[in-house]
């Protein structure tokens, strides 16, 4: 059962779930013991001394006739040693592991055994995930105290009976029964891949009330009314007759989703989704010159200062020319300019506000917020984002949101980890984009690629070096980004090479990334913190070390730096062999592919949804039980069940949030 991470204080005992099981319904021989193997054994204390040398321990030396081992323990009471006195049988459990005067077990669980011959467990035994203080006695005893409470209480159950059957799913009491006591002959390899019926339930119910409670913030958030956006000044349409490029096909789709919403009165909650390029913030623009024409403002929240001045640049460009004002508003602004940047939001003056999460801060007063925008949703909790929108409620009237992410995921998984929002999907790249060429190359070949870019910098081209660390690892073996600038400019004379890392203070990072933009820094040496980055239309070549170690998300996103001009641009794979047969796959899908969709889908494949979809960004990231791969095939169920709970049966809701989401069931209040 791949349970994850829970707080037992906070968990129901019932659902801290294994995180793993042990057989121990046999002793085996001290004999027959194998290094690395865990084991039951019984047998006799020979003698217990505490001993001294790097660290106090207390050594106990134990025998069944067959064989000796050490028991070590380093954390031990006077009380603990004298009942391993000499003469006292014993039972443990633990792994045996090759020590200084041979075989031993390092704080084994164990137990004195009494005259009269004691059972052995005739089920698997479960390993809980413990926190400080707690151990595995007094979980079991805890967990076996609420299950003895469900029998004599199956109200508990709180799914639907037909539910249950139409699914051919067990009982609540089964299925718990089954998880924290699996019977004898239960394959451990069977519990590990979790396709039992009775974590099939399980899963399906912590999936359902996850959906229950997005589901639910949704409609709280729908049940307050927005101010339809009529744009009677004809603002949208004048802004895209403007520009000097006509939307591609799916684009205009989307921004008719968009428009569609802003029509009504309820607040629109959508999220566009698109890979790397495909043009989602000409559609926010778009949007936002909707609210404008309406006699409203709009405001666009990012993640970082870099892509808050970016996004400013180009709307200030967009929209100067139609007599609409855009500020900037982030914390490093002197504090004369974000005053008056201040004033002139809060006055109306600015009909269009860009910025960081400073926007939502206190002493941000915007006059009439009607809209507001969220860039890389991922890098956002769900509170922040509530947060701002909160800067807009009028009376009983709030904002419309519209939330963007360039990590593309396949729609089934979209429409479960984003229940609370409207998907959309630009899947359709500008035409004349050229694709990025990808090479993987082995770490040998390091002066080639060196030399390579010492012709594109001669040639007035610019480039990336992304390192995975900042400082060197001798665990890791990876180079750092500093030592890799170092001896970058050492290699390449006359090329102006700039370093960029997270750990930099973040005045000297956006002037590394400003000299970057503006082409005074040919090459940029820097760690993943560019992976969402600025547009730099001369930057065609990319190396990615140890690419290897990375995600194919992050791999694509960090690609997608590259390819913003004209000329053909290539992103070269250095690896340190030998590869896995993971990463070798990995990295043989982002050569053969662009395709922002396909690689996420691959990505959730081989990774699975945590890592994509970020741990902030949905409370589906903290899942206990299920997994949004493997139990993929039950969503589509999963959400017409949790349609009709609220419907039909609401009263069930809370509760099963409370169960599986516990304090976390209120994603969207703003706190």
């Amino acid at each position: 059962m791949k349970a994850r991470a829970a707080t037992p204080a906070r968990v129901d005992p019932l659902f801290l779930l294994p995180s793993r099981y042990e057989d121990r319904t046999r002793v085996t021989p001290i004999g027959a013991l194998v290094s690395g193997s865990r084991a039951v054994i019984e047998g006799e204390v020979m003698v217990a001394d505490v001993i001294f040398r790097r660290r106090r321990a207390l050594l106990v030396r134990v025998s069944d006739g067959s064989g000796f081992i050490n028991l070590r323990f380093f954390y031990f009471s006077r009380a603990q040693q004298e009942g391993l006195a000499r003469g006292t049988m014993i039972r443990c459990v633990g792994e045996a592991r090759r020590g200084p005067q041979g075989l031993e077990m390092v704080h084994p669980e164990y137990r004195r055994l009494g005259a009269t011959p004691e059972k052995l467990d005739d089920r698997l035994t479960p390993i809980y995930p413990l926190t400080e203080g707690m151990t595995q006695g007094r979980v079991r005893v805890a967990v076996n105290k609420a299950l003895a409470r469900l029998a004599a209480n199956p109200a508990e159950d709180l799914l639907p009976a037909e539910v249950v059957q139409r699914l051919h799913l067990p009982t609540l009491r089964e299925a718990l029964e089954f998880v924290h006591h699996p019977p004898v002959g239960t394959s451990l390899s069977t519990l590990a891949a979790a396709r039992h019926p009775a974590q099939r339930r399980l899963a399906f119910e912590e999936l359902l009330a996850h959906q229950l409670s997005l589901q639910q913030l949704k409609q709280r958030v729908q049940r307050e009314p927005a101010e339809p956006l009529a744009d009677a000044a004809g603002m949208a349409p004048r802004f895209i007759a403007s520009l000097p490029f006509a939307l591609t096909g799916a684009q205009r789709r989307v921004l008719d989703e968009v428009e569609h919403d802003l029509a009504r009165d309820v607040p629109m909650m959508r999220l566009v989704q698109g890979d790397v390029g495909c043009g989602k913030t000409v559609v926010a623009a778009a949007a936002a010159a909707r609210a404008v024409g309406s006699g409203r403002q709009a405001a666009m929240m990012a993640p970082t200062e870099l892509l808050a001045e970016q996004h400013w640049r180009s709307f200030d460009k967009w929209f100067r020319p139609l007599g609409i004002t855009v500020a900037l508003l982030s914390g490093s602004q002197p504090a004369r300019t974000r005053r008056s940047a201040l004033e002139a939001v809060a006055s109306g003056e600015v009909q269009i506000a860009v910025g960081t999460h400073a926007l939502f801060q206190e002493g941000v007063v915007f006059r009439d917020l009607a809209l507001s925008i969220v860039d890389e949703q991922h890098r956002f909790g769900v509170q922040q984002r509530l947060a701002l929108s909160e800067k807009g409620r009028r009376g009983e009237h709030v904002p419309h949101q519209l939330i963007m992410t360039a990590t593309p995921i396949p729609r089934t998984l979209a429409m479960t980890a984003y229940a609370d929002l409207d998907v959309s999907v630009i899947d359709e790249l500008p035409p004349g984009r050229t694709p990025i060429r990808t090479v993987v190359l082995s770490e040998e070949r390091r002066a080639e690629v060196v030399e390579r870019i010492h012709g594109a910098c001669r040639e007035g081209r610019q480039a990336y070096w992304v390192c995975t660390l900042i400082e060197e690892s001798e665990e890791l073996r990876a180079q750092a980004a500093e030592e890799t600038a170092a001896q970058l400019a050492e290699a390449l004379p006359g090329v102006r090479v700039g370093l960029v890392h997270g750990r930099m203070p973040p005045r000297e990072k956006e002037r590394a990334m400003h000299e970057f933009k503006d082409g005074k820094i040919q090459l940029l040496v820097a760690t993943t913190v560019i992976e969402v980055g600025v547009d730099v239309p001369n930057a065609s070549l990319m190396v990615i070390e140890n690419a290897e170690r990375m995600g194919l998300a992050q791999l694509h996103q960090l690609r997608g730096r590259v390819g913003r001009g004209s000329q053909e641009s290539s992103c070269v794979l250095l690896y340190r062999g030998p590869l896995s047969a993971l990463a070798r796959e990995r990295l043989a899908t982002l050569r053969d592919s662009n395709d922002g969709f396909e690689i996420a889908r691959k990505d959730l494949e081989l990774r699975g949804p945590g890592e994509l979809l970020g741990t902030r960004q949905t409370g589906l990231a903290d899942l206990r039980v299920a997994d949004l791969i493997r139990d993929a095939d039950l969503l589509p169920q999963v959400r017409s069940t949790a349609e009709t709970l609220l419907r039909e049966n609401e009263a069930c809701v809370a509760p099963l949030a409370a169960r599986w989401i516990g304090g976390a069931e209120a994603y969207g209040r703003v706190g």
